[in-house]
Protein backbone atom coordinates (compact mmCIF):
# COMPACT_ATOMS: atom_id res chain seq x y z
CA UNK A 1 0.00 0.00 0.00
CA UNK A 2 1.25 3.43 -0.29
CA UNK A 3 0.93 6.10 2.56
CA UNK A 4 0.43 10.08 1.97
CA UNK A 5 3.52 11.74 2.70
CA UNK A 6 3.24 15.38 1.10
CA UNK A 7 3.06 17.67 3.78
CA UNK A 8 0.03 20.20 3.34
CA UNK A 9 2.29 23.32 3.72
CA UNK A 10 5.62 22.04 3.80
CA UNK A 11 7.90 21.37 1.03
CA UNK A 12 9.63 18.44 0.25
CA UNK A 13 13.29 17.75 0.96
CA UNK A 14 15.84 19.14 -1.22
CA UNK A 15 18.02 16.48 -0.80
CA UNK A 16 17.90 13.74 -3.63
CA UNK A 17 16.34 10.60 -3.59
CA UNK A 18 19.69 8.43 -2.19
CA UNK A 19 21.42 11.18 -1.18
CA UNK A 20 22.46 12.24 2.98
CA UNK A 21 19.21 13.52 4.28
CA UNK A 22 20.23 13.57 8.38
CA UNK A 23 24.24 13.94 8.70
CA UNK A 24 26.19 13.59 12.12
CA UNK A 25 29.98 14.13 12.00
CA UNK A 26 31.71 13.70 15.16
CA UNK A 27 28.81 14.17 17.48
CA UNK A 28 29.59 14.53 21.31
CA UNK A 29 26.83 14.54 23.65
CA UNK A 30 27.21 14.63 27.95
CA UNK A 31 24.65 14.28 30.50
CA UNK A 32 26.41 16.42 33.23
CA UNK A 33 29.70 14.93 33.56
CA UNK A 34 29.09 11.77 31.81
CA UNK A 35 29.92 11.68 27.72
CA UNK A 36 27.05 9.44 26.84
CA UNK A 37 28.11 9.61 22.83
CA UNK A 38 31.56 9.89 21.81
CA UNK A 39 32.77 11.03 18.26
CA UNK A 40 29.99 9.87 16.63
CA UNK A 41 29.83 10.15 12.31
CA UNK A 42 26.74 8.73 10.88
CA UNK A 43 24.33 9.45 7.58
CA UNK A 44 20.87 8.18 6.76
CA UNK A 45 19.82 8.68 2.98
CA UNK A 46 16.51 10.25 1.97
CA UNK A 47 14.35 6.74 1.07
CA UNK A 48 16.03 4.36 3.03
CA UNK A 49 15.65 2.10 6.46
CA UNK A 50 19.06 2.66 8.75
CA UNK A 51 19.01 0.76 11.81
CA UNK A 52 20.89 1.97 15.22
CA UNK A 53 21.86 -1.44 16.97
CA UNK A 54 23.72 -3.08 20.13
CA UNK A 55 23.15 -3.22 24.07
CA UNK A 56 21.04 -1.58 26.11
CA UNK A 57 22.81 1.70 27.07
CA UNK A 58 25.32 2.17 24.43
CA UNK A 59 23.87 5.60 23.38
CA UNK A 60 21.05 4.93 21.01
CA UNK A 61 18.40 6.62 22.28
CA UNK A 62 20.15 9.82 23.36
CA UNK A 63 21.43 9.81 19.34
CA UNK A 64 17.76 10.19 19.01
CA UNK A 65 16.83 12.23 21.23
CA UNK A 66 19.76 14.68 20.25
CA UNK A 67 18.72 14.68 16.96
CA UNK A 68 15.43 16.06 17.73
CA UNK A 69 16.87 18.66 19.97
CA UNK A 70 15.06 17.46 23.29
CA UNK A 71 16.73 19.50 26.25
CA UNK A 72 19.16 17.84 29.36
CA UNK A 73 22.18 17.56 27.20
CA UNK A 74 25.88 19.43 26.02
CA UNK A 75 26.48 18.47 22.48
CA UNK A 76 29.52 19.32 19.84
CA UNK A 77 30.31 18.40 16.51
CA UNK A 78 27.86 18.37 13.59
CA UNK A 79 24.51 17.77 13.36
CA UNK A 80 22.34 18.66 10.20
CA UNK A 81 18.74 17.37 8.45
CA UNK A 82 18.37 18.12 4.85
CA UNK A 83 21.40 20.57 5.23
CA UNK A 84 20.40 22.61 7.46
CA UNK A 85 22.05 22.97 10.86
CA UNK A 86 20.28 21.47 13.58
CA UNK A 87 22.21 22.30 17.07
CA UNK A 88 21.36 25.85 17.22
CA UNK A 89 17.41 24.79 16.80
CA UNK A 90 14.76 23.95 19.28
CA UNK A 91 12.60 20.34 19.37
CA UNK A 92 9.70 22.35 17.79
CA UNK A 93 11.85 23.95 14.68
CA UNK A 94 13.21 20.16 13.99
CA UNK A 95 9.82 18.68 14.26
CA UNK A 96 8.70 21.78 11.87
CA UNK A 97 11.72 20.35 9.45
CA UNK A 98 9.88 16.66 9.10
CA UNK A 99 10.95 15.10 11.73
CA UNK A 100 8.99 12.55 14.06
CA UNK A 101 9.76 10.71 16.69
CA UNK A 102 7.71 7.74 18.10
CA UNK A 103 9.63 7.34 21.47
CA UNK A 104 10.17 4.51 23.58
CA UNK A 105 7.28 3.13 25.55
CA UNK A 106 4.64 4.57 23.07
CA UNK A 107 3.90 7.26 24.95
CA UNK A 108 0.05 7.37 23.54
CA UNK A 109 -2.42 9.53 26.02
CA UNK A 110 -4.12 6.58 27.63
CA UNK A 111 -7.64 8.46 28.79
CA UNK A 112 -7.74 9.54 25.12
CA UNK A 113 -9.68 7.80 22.54
CA UNK A 114 -7.94 6.44 19.73
CA UNK A 115 -8.81 8.68 17.09
CA UNK A 116 -7.82 11.56 19.86
CA UNK A 117 -4.45 10.42 19.86
CA UNK A 118 -4.29 10.85 15.96
CA UNK A 119 -5.65 14.03 15.46
CA UNK A 120 -2.92 15.45 18.14
CA UNK A 121 0.03 14.13 15.59
CA UNK A 122 -1.23 16.69 12.94
CA UNK A 123 -1.25 19.59 15.52
CA UNK A 124 1.24 20.86 13.57
CA UNK A 125 -0.55 22.00 10.38
CA UNK A 126 -4.16 21.12 11.25
CA UNK A 127 -5.38 20.62 7.84
CA UNK A 128 -8.67 19.04 7.65
CA UNK A 129 -7.90 17.09 4.54
CA UNK A 130 -4.93 15.79 4.95
CA UNK A 131 -6.05 14.63 8.73
CA UNK A 132 -8.80 12.61 7.29
CA UNK A 133 -6.27 11.10 4.47
CA UNK A 134 -3.92 9.89 6.97
CA UNK A 135 -6.15 8.85 9.23
CA UNK A 136 -7.39 6.68 6.16
CA UNK A 137 -4.19 5.69 5.10
CA UNK A 138 -3.25 4.80 8.95
CA UNK A 139 -6.58 2.60 9.03
CA UNK A 140 -5.71 0.33 5.82
CA UNK A 141 -2.11 -0.38 7.13
CA UNK A 142 -3.49 -1.12 10.68
CA UNK A 143 -6.68 -1.80 10.36
CA UNK A 144 -7.43 -3.10 14.08
CA UNK A 145 -6.90 0.53 14.84
CA UNK A 146 -9.99 1.61 12.75
CA UNK A 147 -12.00 -0.96 14.93
CA UNK A 148 -11.10 0.97 17.98
CA UNK A 149 -10.87 4.52 17.25
CA UNK A 150 -13.63 5.13 19.71
CA UNK A 151 -11.79 3.32 22.62
CA UNK A 152 -9.53 4.74 25.18
CA UNK A 153 -5.74 3.97 24.02
CA UNK A 154 -5.13 3.03 27.44
CA UNK A 155 -7.30 -0.33 27.25
CA UNK A 156 -5.73 -1.41 23.89
CA UNK A 157 -2.18 -4.36 23.67
CA UNK A 158 0.94 -3.42 23.50
CA UNK A 159 1.37 -3.63 20.11
CA UNK A 160 -1.86 -1.97 19.29
CA UNK A 161 -0.30 0.97 21.43
CA UNK A 162 2.99 0.88 19.19
CA UNK A 163 0.95 0.74 16.08
CA UNK A 164 -0.86 3.81 17.48
CA UNK A 165 2.45 5.79 18.52
CA UNK A 166 3.59 5.09 14.57
CA UNK A 167 0.60 5.95 13.23
CA UNK A 168 0.15 9.43 15.15
CA UNK A 169 3.99 9.93 13.93
CA UNK A 170 2.25 9.82 10.32
CA UNK A 171 -0.26 12.23 11.12
CA UNK A 172 2.68 14.55 10.73
CA UNK A 173 3.20 13.70 7.52
CA UNK A 174 7.12 13.79 8.31
CA UNK A 175 9.72 13.30 5.90
CA UNK A 176 12.14 11.50 8.85
CA UNK A 177 10.90 8.86 11.15
CA UNK A 178 12.84 8.18 14.21
CA UNK A 179 11.64 5.25 15.98
CA UNK A 180 13.00 4.07 19.41
CA UNK A 181 12.56 0.16 20.09
CA UNK A 182 9.56 -0.15 18.65
CA UNK A 183 9.50 -3.96 19.16
CA UNK A 184 9.97 -3.46 23.60
CA UNK A 185 7.56 -5.51 25.26
CA UNK A 186 5.73 -6.70 21.85
CA UNK A 187 4.56 -9.87 21.69
CA UNK A 188 6.63 -11.79 18.08
CA UNK A 189 3.61 -12.38 15.97
CA UNK A 190 2.79 -8.41 16.95
CA UNK A 191 6.74 -7.57 16.27
CA UNK A 192 6.64 -8.87 12.79
CA UNK A 193 3.44 -6.47 11.51
CA UNK A 194 5.04 -3.97 13.20
CA UNK A 195 8.25 -3.90 11.13
CA UNK A 196 6.19 -4.68 8.00
CA UNK A 197 4.24 -0.98 8.28
CA UNK A 198 7.88 0.11 8.40
CA UNK A 199 8.87 -0.93 5.41
CA UNK A 200 5.87 0.14 4.16
CA UNK A 201 5.67 3.55 5.42
CA UNK A 202 9.62 3.95 3.90
CA UNK A 203 8.55 2.27 0.49
CA UNK A 204 5.63 5.58 0.46
CA UNK A 205 9.49 8.20 0.71
CA UNK A 206 10.09 8.39 4.42
CA UNK A 207 13.21 8.18 5.55
CA UNK A 208 13.96 5.92 8.69
CA UNK A 209 16.02 5.79 11.20
CA UNK A 210 15.36 3.06 13.99
CA UNK A 211 16.93 1.69 17.28
CA UNK A 212 16.21 -1.94 17.92
CA UNK A 213 17.16 -3.95 20.54
CA UNK A 214 16.44 -6.89 18.65
CA UNK A 215 19.02 -7.07 16.41
CA UNK A 216 17.78 -10.00 14.15
CA UNK A 217 14.95 -8.13 13.03
CA UNK A 218 16.30 -4.51 12.51
CA UNK A 219 18.64 -6.25 10.32
CA UNK A 220 16.27 -7.81 8.64
CA UNK A 221 14.28 -4.88 7.81
CA UNK A 222 16.66 -2.44 7.19
CA UNK A 223 19.05 -1.47 4.55
CA UNK A 224 22.19 -0.08 6.26
CA UNK A 225 23.06 -0.36 9.89
CA UNK A 226 25.42 1.07 12.70
CA UNK A 227 26.54 -0.85 15.46
CA UNK A 228 26.83 1.29 18.18
CA UNK A 229 29.22 0.00 21.66
CA UNK A 230 29.14 2.15 24.89
CA UNK A 231 28.70 5.46 22.91
CA UNK A 232 30.46 5.67 19.51
CA UNK A 233 29.75 3.39 16.27
CA UNK A 234 31.51 0.34 16.60
CA UNK A 235 30.73 -1.03 12.80
CA UNK A 236 28.39 -0.31 9.83
CA UNK A 237 28.09 -1.16 6.69
CA UNK A 238 24.86 -3.17 4.62
CA UNK A 239 22.49 -4.98 7.11
CA UNK A 240 22.64 -8.07 5.40
CA UNK A 241 26.64 -8.49 5.84
CA UNK A 242 26.09 -7.62 9.35
CA UNK A 243 24.01 -10.29 9.55
CA UNK A 244 26.11 -12.24 8.44
CA UNK A 245 29.21 -11.58 10.73
CA UNK A 246 30.23 -14.18 12.98
CA UNK A 247 31.31 -11.68 15.84
CA UNK A 248 27.28 -9.93 15.32
CA UNK A 249 26.37 -13.19 15.15
CA UNK A 250 28.16 -14.20 18.90
CA UNK A 251 27.67 -10.66 20.50
CA UNK A 252 23.91 -9.75 19.42
CA UNK A 253 22.31 -12.92 17.74
CA UNK A 254 23.01 -15.88 20.68
CA UNK A 255 25.01 -17.65 18.17
CA UNK A 256 28.05 -19.41 19.82
CA UNK A 257 31.69 -19.11 18.03
CA UNK A 258 33.78 -22.07 18.98
CA UNK A 259 37.09 -22.25 19.18
CA UNK A 260 39.08 -25.89 18.81
CA UNK A 261 43.09 -26.03 19.88
CA UNK A 262 44.53 -28.83 17.21
CA UNK A 263 47.56 -28.74 19.51
CA UNK A 264 50.21 -26.06 18.86
CA UNK A 265 49.49 -23.15 16.51
CA UNK A 266 46.58 -21.11 15.62
CA UNK A 267 42.76 -22.15 17.15
CA UNK A 268 40.46 -23.22 14.51
CA UNK A 269 37.56 -21.34 14.38
CA UNK A 270 34.06 -23.26 13.81
CA UNK A 271 30.85 -21.85 12.07
CA UNK A 272 28.50 -20.31 14.87
CA UNK A 273 25.77 -22.39 16.20
CA UNK A 274 22.98 -20.46 17.54
CA UNK A 275 21.49 -22.60 20.42
CA UNK A 276 17.97 -23.21 21.23
CA UNK A 277 16.39 -23.37 24.53
CA UNK A 278 17.53 -26.53 26.33
CA UNK A 279 20.53 -27.01 24.00
CA UNK A 280 24.08 -27.39 25.24
CA UNK A 281 27.12 -26.67 23.28
CA UNK A 282 29.18 -29.83 21.88
CA UNK A 283 31.91 -30.60 23.43
CA UNK A 284 35.09 -30.22 21.62
CA UNK A 285 36.74 -33.35 19.39
CA UNK A 286 38.58 -35.84 21.27
CA UNK A 287 42.58 -34.69 21.46
CA UNK A 288 42.05 -31.28 21.01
Amino acid sequence: MTIRVAHPRRPPPRSEPGAPLLRLDDLRVRYGGIEALRGVSLEVRRGEIVALVGANGAGKTTLLRTVLRLPGTQVSGSLSFDGIDLLSMETEDVTALGVALVPEGRGVFPNLSVRENLDLGAWGHRDRRAMEESTSDVVALVPRIGERMKQEAGTLSGGEQQMLAIGRALMARPAMLLLDEPSLGIAPKLVTAIFEAIRAIAASGVTVLVVEQNTKVALSSSGRAYVVRTGEIAQEGRSAELLADPQIQAVYLGALVLFYSAGPGPLIRRPPLVLTEGETAPSPPRGR
